[in-house]
This record gives structure tokens, sequence and C-alpha cells, in this order.
């Protein structure tokens, strides 16, 4: 009974500290262009039209993801408003149930102690924490995956049979979990979870998985929950969304999509960089010989399939997109507990390549997070030097942002926390050392998202987004022309279009319309459409971007 209070008392304390770190400021940038403006207009316009069981973007139908995230993202907007902080707020709430889930994972398969580690490896690495306060899809994605890989790896030490109790209660939650992930992004859920079940069963030198009857409880789950959209949306007569959504996912595996390409290796530095510092001790926690707790060496065996299936799986994919490797982020951290957990509790050795691998890459993030404001501040000598070959780069970085020294102060904490925790690692003084460096990343990730990230959104979209709102409740049409964007629907919150033509840019250029219309495009596109269409008035220009109006409208 004391025991279970205190494990109470642990989760509770989880739950507090999850919500500190992810709810506050979530609002404190605009989304970012596409995938943040794409995923909350889609639920804004759901709201807007009351039409809940199809994903629209600029009122047509979106078929490249399934609505579940956008549901959320829904709610959230008619509790809270439509607005940035409720773009985010369901990644936030994602955030504190993976606190608690990496607790409850660890706590299972190893202790305590290893589910307050692996927690503290997650939230105090750069990329991991930052998912968190993003309105992007795959935090919860990912939360799903993981999930429904945990239960059948809990299915899998359980006892075989159908209608054996806990094992197939296993079964059926892993089966809910893959359906849910399905329904937040799409089947290739189902493909990663496929995948590393098989090379689990290869690795057991085929060894029976799963008994057929188990398997058809899964069918039979997976497809209750991760097939009711898709049922839905042929149903209601949407078959032609459906054909265009499963043409969109092969697409993705063939071609580089939105010009997202990258090189075989393009994870790699990623996770390395992006996981600091649970990448360096992730890469000792693999290299560990196995435990005498089989429990435990079964769970790593699962984790690790799913880190090399995952990063494998993207690395052949063309697109390459920051995220898609984000899964990793959960056996990387269960790595990096792994070695932290040996290093404090059962006196294993430090390798004195970790003290160079910590020291190279955190050193790395920490000059070019102190250079960077220091770049900013002397703009002018980077622009004259013409080191600056895109026009529309230049013209970004020609944004009037106030920048000072104090900005570089995060880059020089980082640092010197990093040189002390490896002072007092060679010291012997494993636990500060250790603990230490992860938090001090946490604080630094936080602070950077508080006070720089507003800076740097100057340079990227502020201008435009700026000029949208201004035209906010203004009977008007408003568009871009040259490039491609979300954040006009969303920050202009555009009405249900009424004429049939509102999306067909060369109406808007050239037809009859029914009231004024404004476009915004690139320096690097403005000679050719002002050439184009001398019907466009230029209004201004800033960052980058030039504001035109259509001054001759004929009816």
């Amino acid at each position: 009974m004391k025991d279970s209070k205190k494990d109470l008392f642990i989760c509770i304390a989880l739950a507090v500290a999850g919500a500190i770190m992810f709810l506050p400021f979530l609002g404190r940038v605009h989304l970012f262009d596409w995938d943040e403006i794409n995923f909350a207009e889609c639920a804004r316009e759901m709201l807007v039209a009351k039409q809940y069981f199809l994903v629209t973007i600029n009122y047509l139908p979106f078929w490249e993801k399934p609505p579940l995230f956008i549901w959320m993202q829904a709610l959230s907007m008619k509790m809270f408003g439509i607005s940035d902080y409720a773009a985010r707020l369901p990644n936030a709430i994602c955030g504190i149930a993976t606190v608690l889930l990496l607790y409850h994972v660890g706590k299972t398969w190893k202790d305590k102690r290893f589910g307050l580690l692996w927690v503290l490896a997650y939230v105090g690495s750069l990329l991991p924490h930052f998912y968190f306060k993003s309105g992007i899809i795959d935090p919860w994605f990912n939360f799903f995956i993981f999930s429904g890989v945990y239960f059948f790896a809990r299915f899998r030490t359980q006892e075989q049979g159908f209608l054996a109790g806990k094992a197939n209660k296993f079964i059926a939650f892993s089966a809910l979990f893959i359906g849910l992930a399905v329904m937040t992004k799409g089947p290739v859920a189902l493909l990663v979870f496929t995948i590393s079940v098989i090379v689990y069963w290869l690795m057991g030198k085929r060894k029976s998985v799963i008994k057929f009857g188990q398997i058809g409880l899964y069918v039979l789950v997976f497809c209750a929950a991760g097939g009711a959209w898709f049922v839905s949306a042929a149903a209601t007569g949407h078959l032609d969304t459906l054909k265009e959504f499963v043409e969109y996912q092969v697409r993705l595996f063939n071609t580089q999509d939105s010009g997202h390409g990258g090189p075989f290796y393009y994870h790699i530095p990623i996770l390395l960089f992006g996981c600091f510092p649970a990448s360096i001790f992730a890469i000792h926690g693999m290299l560990m010989p196995k435990e005498e707790d089989e429990k435990f060496n079964e769970a790593r065996r699962w984790m690790g399939i799913l880190f090399w299936v995952v990063l494998i799986l993207f690395s052949i994919v063309k697109t390459k997109i920051i995220h898609y490797s984000s899964l990793c982020y959960y056996p990387l951290t269960f790595f990096a507990a792994f070695a932290a957990y040996k290093l404090l509790f059962e006196n294993s050795i430090w390798k004195k390549w970790m003290t160079w691998g910590l020291a190279i890459t955190g050193g790395l993030l920490a000059t070019v997070l102190t250079a960077l404001p220091i770049v900013a501040m002397h703009k002018q000598a980077i622009l004259d030097s013409g080191i600056l070959k895109d026009p529309f780069a230049a013209a970004n970085f020609q944004a009037n942002v106030s920048w000072s020294y104090a900005d570089c102060t995060m880059g020089v904490f980082l640092f010197l926390s990093i040189i002390t925790c490896l002072v007092f690692i060679g010291m012997g003084r494993l636990r500060q050392g250790v603990i230490g460096i992860f938090i001090a990343t946490l604080i630094t990730t936080n602070t950077i998202l508080i006070f720089s990230a507003p800076k740097i959104e100057q340079y990227t979209q502020q201008a435009p987004i700026d000029f949208y709102q201004g035209l906010k409740g203004k009977d008007v049409y408003v568009t871009t022309i040259g490039f491609k964007s979300y954040s006009q629907y969303f920050y202009f919150e555009e009405p249900p279009w009424k004429d049939i033509h509102s999306t067909d840019l060369d109406w808007l250029l050239k037809g009859a319309t029914d009231k004024p219309v404004y476009f915004v495009t690139k320096i690097t596109k403005a000679e050719e459409v002002e050439k184009d269409y001398p019907q466009l008035k230029e209004l201004y220009r800033k960052n980058g971007f030039v504001f035109l109006e259509r001054v001759n409208m004929p009816h």
C-alpha cells in the first residue's frame, strides 16, 4: 500500500512537471508553414464549415492525412478559441501523456529509477522536447505506434493461447493503438509495426509469434479503431478522396515530395545532434552486453528492432523530412536511459569516447547558439560579403530584428554546463554529471523557444502573416502567387467561399471577381508576376515578400 501511494505521488509529480514544461508559451510564435498551419487550418475549417468527417483545406477535400489529430485540434479550438495556442495544445497534452507512459513502461520493464531516467532522457534532449511544443501530427502518431509495440511486447511475455486472459488484453491494446496511429497519419503506422514483428520473428528463428485466433482478434480491433474514418468516407461518397490518399502514401515512398529530398544518411546527423545528449548515451547503451534479466533483454530487443526499422525505412524513403525519424526518439532515449542506469546504479565504466562525443556534439550546438545572435547583429557585413547567393534569403535577412549579446547567453550556458558536467564525471561524481547535462539541455531548449524563436520567425514569415491578419474581417480575397503556403487561410481566417471560382488562381487574376483581391509573392518571382499581370499594383515589399493588389476588376 505504501509503495502504491509513492507510485501515485511520482505520477502526479510527473504530470505536474509535464504541464509546467509543455503548456506555457505555446502561442509565443505563430504556426509555421507548412505542416503546423496546414493541420490547424484543416481543424479551423471543420469548425467553420461544421463538416467533421471530411478533412478540407481551402474548403476543398484534403486527402493527405486522416482526421484524428485534426479532430483533437478542432476540439481544442472549440474549447479555447481559434489560435496558435489551441492548435499546439494537443501535443502539449501528448507530452504529459508521454512522460507518464515512459515512466510506466520503464517501471514495468525494469524499475522506477529506470522509468524516471527514461523520462529525463526524453524531455532533456533537444528535438524530443521541442516536438511537444509544436502543432505537427508526429507526437501523437509516435505515441500510438510506440504504445502498440509496447503492448505487443507485453503480449509476448504472457502465456500464449487464444482467449488466454492477459495475453489477449495486450493483443487488443496493441491493435487499438496501431489503429489509432493509422487514423492519425496513415498506413505507414501498420507498415512500421508489421516490419518490426517480422524482424522479431526472424530473430527468434521463425518461432511462432502469434496464433491464428489471436491474429483474428488483432485484425478485428485494428479495423474497428483504424478503419472507421475510411469506411465513413466511402459510405458518404468520398471514394475519390480515399484513392488520392492511397496514391499520396505511395508517392511519399517513391518520390521527393514537395522538394524534400536528401541523402540516404540524412536522418543520422538529425538524430545525433537533434537528440543531444541522449544520442551519445544511446550509442553506449546499444553496445552493452545482455542482462541476466530476460524480460529486460526482450525489451531491448524490441527497442533495437523499432529503432533500426524506422531509421532504415525512412532512409530508403525518397522524401526526407526531419520529423520522419522522430519515432526513433523512443528507443533512442530507452538506450540512453539504460546507459545512464548502468553508470549510476551498477558501476558501469564511463567510456572516454563518451566524453569526446558529448564535448564535440554539445560544443558544436553551443557554438551555433552563441554565434547566431552575433551573426544577426552583423547582418550588414554578411549581406555586403555576398555570401547569401539566394536573393530571397538575403531579403529575409534584412528584417529589422533586435539582437544583443544577451541572446548569446543560452549558448554560453549550454557550453559551460557541458564542461562542468564532464568535469563532475571525470571526478567520479556521475550522478551530478549525467543528470546535470540533461537538465541543462532541457533549460536551454525551453529558453530558446521562449526568447529566440520569435526573433527567428521575423526573418521567415512575420511579414506575410502581418499582412494576412491586417485583412482579417474584410470582404476580400487573398492568396499567394508563385509559391505554396497555408498561412493566408489560417491568419486571414478565410470564410467558406461562395463563388465556385474562389480557389481558381486564374479567375482571381483575370476573372470578374466580386470583391478586391490581394496577392503575396516572393521577390524572386516579382518581376515575372508584374510582367505577366500588369493589372496588379504593388503595395509594398518587406523581408523578401511582395504584396500586391488587383486594381482593374471587370464586373
